[in-house]
């Protein structure tokens, strides 16, 4: 089994912990907020405040279900637009209240529904990534599962990007990409290798900044090993910014994006 086999593999295990489970473990005193002030509330995003290392956070996660009414209730893990106008409030009121933003991605992508266009998916997702570039807090992401899209994209705008062991980061899922290119989607292992969407591709890509690890099994195997690994590397990444002039960390954050991929000019091709 090919290293995106075993991740496209474990990332849709059906007990695979979720945004909820590692809140739940990591922040114990967690309170939800809920709706977007402007049309109603999207429950497959789930965001609010808590305290981690003695000092106030904000908490934002995609969450995908693991039964039928789980799935349903989280829309198969596809946000809609009241989703990311939730994360989009949440950002500010942590800019006005000084606290560093925490974001859980996991989504196969933004719903793609005619109701979703008509509520303004695309300005909502646009909205978040103007906003998290120059978000005056620190902003942290963790790819804990599915990285599909701009609807992953809306919530990786960071200051630092981790990923775990088997999370992968796609503009196109790899049995869409096949259908396109091969018109056979039974080629999705192939578009996958081609797409470079595993943990460690995109750490070389210098799109995510590092890789945490899971248990050879998985996450699901032992989930509080997984958490813990996680606290870890959200500790190491605040303690970097707790004192940094907010100038500067918004500075990094753009730097950090115009750093991303590989380009050559005309001579040197």
């Amino acid at each position: 089994m090919t290293a995106i086999e075993k991740s496209l593999k474990l990332i849709r295990h059906k007990d695979r912990p979720n945004a909820v489970d590692y809140i739940n473990h990591i922040f114990p005193d967690f309170v939800e907020l809920c709706g977007d002030r402007l049309s109603g509330d999207d429950p497959s995003v789930v965001g609010g405040i808590a305290s981690f290392l003695g000092r106030p956070v904000t908490v934002i996660g995609q969450v995908k279900g693991r039964t039928l009414e789980e799935n349903i209730k989280y829309n198969f893990s596809m946000n809609r637009p009241e989703g990311y106008r939730k994360t989009l409030r949440l950002m500010k009121q942590a800019e006005k209240f000084h606290r560093p933003v925490i974001c859980f991605v996991d989504t196969v992508g933004a719903y793609p529904g005619i109701e979703a266009e008509e509520n303004g998916q695309h300005i909502a997702i646009a909205n978040n990534l103007m906003l998290m570039m120059n978000l005056q807090v620190p902003i942290i992401s963790v790819l804990i599962g599915d990285g599909g899209s701009g609807g992953a994209l809306a919530l990786c705008a960071a200051n630092e990007i981790a990923a775990l062991e088997n999370a992968v980061l796609s503009v196109i899922s790899p049995k869409a990409c096949a259908n396109i290119l091969w018109k056979d989607s039974s080629r999705d292992i192939e578009a996958a290798q081609m797409l470079k969407m595993t943990a460690n591709d995109l750490k070389s890509m210098r799109i995510i900044d590092e890789v945490i690890l899971e248990t050879n099994q998985g996450a699901h195997d032992n989930p509080f090993i997984v958490a813990e690994n996680i606290r870890m590397y959200l500790e190491k990444c605040l303690n970097k910014y707790k004192n940094m002039p907010v100038k500067k960390l918004v500075e990094l954050r753009n730097e950090k994006f115009r750093k991303i991929g590989e380009y050559a000019t005309a001579s040197e091709l």
